[in-house]
């Protein structure tokens, strides 16, 4: 699968339109329905491939996108999305410089 083209696992006969927010590969038991002891052959199932990951994070984004930044109505939550996850970001960036700032009660 090169940049721009379709999942392999797509097909427009069975799936319709395409939609950059779906999975379609083989379905497989959902992250909130393992069991701790299944956890371990879980994760050895996923596909570690740099393209698998960047299509997940892909998938995340276009999921967020459709739920609050794409609706009719869409509120004032995708801006406030942004600016915690910025301030998390810089938080730790900035962590080695902010730790020599604690104020400690005992010296």
């Amino acid at each position: 699968m090169a940049i721009g083209d379709y999942p392999a696992d797509y097909n427009p006969k069975i799936h319709g339109p395409y939609d950059p927010a779906r999975f379609y590969g083989k379905p497989d038991t959902p992250f909130g329905q393992v069991k701790l002891g299944e956890l371990g052959s879980w994760l050895a199932r996923r596909n570690k491939h740099p393209s698998a990951i960047i299509g997940a994070v892909s998938r995340a984004w276009w999921r967020w996108q459709h739920k609050y930044v794409q609706p009719k109505r869409a509120g004032i939550a995708p801006f406030f999305h942004v600016v915690f996850a910025s301030m998390g970001i810089f938080y730790v960036l900035n962590y080695s410089k902010l730790k020599h700032h604690r104020n400690y009660k005992y010296h």
